[in-house]
């Protein structure tokens, strides 16, 4: 089959990779009929996260139809259009059972790598280094989807292809971000970054019932698609001498209800502490530009909550002492979509959230190399790229 492969840092290629093969009777084996790229990827396309191999196939978000099932699955068939959430859960485990599928203690074959860095390891994801698992990934024709009875869910024929691809990662990431902030009706919420995680936690924060959502960011397309499909008010941070205060002002001076952080490691800012960042992470002294993390702490009102969906591994000048004596609360975690499909699929039929506006660029699967060439260095012009084996 054809895939996407990484060969090194910032060297991708389409290439012949054998095709998967059903390796347990709980496997699935899903032809892909779209994948996405997502911002997470970048830190390990540009070498900010290791562990990956040349030749690996990348990409963790999809959506397809099932072509081979192992003898125990039984809920899913052969022929069923499915989503799968990115993180893969076992169904069996304690974390599975309290519906935290992203800490499966089952799904990770590499548990040995990651333990030393994590002290506990992760579930296991498709695509995304080996101490994650070293799971292939979904930019290919087809893909092995373990325990698929638990990580295959059957489309609605009334959701089509592109609204239910961001089922698989996009929108569950942005709806956990929203839930962790516990939203009151009438609340504010602060989002950093109007990327596909970043606009899906906007809009799915005014569904749980967010008077305000203010989403910060330096784009003028991007920020005029938080406008027009969360109804946000927006913050060019080139603009404005101090986000902190901006949102201040904006609040009467109190500050955001909750703030999510959607940008993670990779985040840009401006003045010395910027280059100051900049300059650690290329010289590999720190792997992280926690710009949006840091502002997003300054924000938040006394009391309110923080909530992390950025992707971070060493974080510099982290700010405790503000934790601490604002009492703020700080949430996070990789999300476990298993438990919000039905939401996420009710949201959908209902006409309440139409995640498909995140497609920019669609593209064969024999120009994702450009895509993700687009997608990188136009922010601009690409929100997401598709891609169609």
């Amino acid at each position: 089959m054809r895939a996407l492969c990484w060969n090194g840092v910032n060297d991708l290629a389409v290439e012949t990779v054998p095709d998967p093969r059903l390796v347990n009777p709980h496997d699935v084996i899903v032809a892909v009929r779209l994948s996405t790229t997502c911002g997470s990827d970048l830190h390990f396309i540009d070498g900010y996260l290791p562990g990956m191999r040349e030749g690996d196939v990348i990409g963790h978000e999809f959506m397809g139809e099932v072509l081979e099932v192992g003898g125990a699955v039984e809920r899913i068939a052969v022929g069923d259009r499915v989503v799968v959430p990115s993180f893969i859960g076992c169904g069996a485990c304690w974390y599975c059972g309290a519906q935290r599928y992203s800490a499966c203690d089952t799904t990770n074959p590499n548990a040995a790598v990651q333990q030393p860095i994590l002290g506990f390891p992760s579930g296991g994801i498709y695509g995304y280094t080996h101490p994650f698992g070293g799971y292939q990934g979904s930019h290919a024709e087809y893909i092995r989807v373990p325990f698929g009875d638990v990580n295959c869910f059957p489309i609605p024929e009334s959701i089509t292809d592109e609204q239910a691809l961001f089922c698989s990662d996009a929108l569950p990431t942005g709806l956990m971000g929203a839930d962790f902030c516990d939203i009151s009706p009438g609340d504010t919420v602060a989002v950093w970054g109007s990327g596909g995680v970043g606009l899906m936690a906007a809009h799915t924060s005014r569904l749980l019932g967010a008077g305000r959502v203010i989403v910060i960011d330096r784009v003028p397309e991007r920020l005029e698609l938080a406008r027009r499909h969360a109804g946000a008010d927006t913050i060019d941070y080139t603009s404005v001498d101090s986000v902190p205060a901006t949102l201040r002002e904006m609040t009467g001076g109190r500050g955001p209800d909750a703030c999510i952080d959607a940008v993670g490691m990779e985040a840009h800012g401006t003045g010395v502490q910027h280059l100051y960042d900049r300059a650690k992470q290329l010289l590999r002294l720190e792997t992280d530009r926690a710009t949006a993390l840091r502002e997003a702490i300054m924000s938040c009102r006394k009391t309110g909550v923080v909530s992390v969906l950025g992707v971070y591994g060493v974080t510099d000048k982290f700010p405790m002492g503000v934790l601490t004596n604002k009492g703020l609360t700080l949430r996070t975690a990789q999300q476990s979509g298993q438990r919000d499909v039905s939401r996420m699929f009710e949201f959908i039929t209902s006409g309440q959230l139409d995640p498909s506006y995140l497609i920019t660029h669609d593209l064969p699967l024999s120009d994702a190399v450009a895509g993700y060439d687009i997608f990188k260095n136009d922010k601009s012009e690409c929100v997401r790229a598709v891609f169609r084996p």
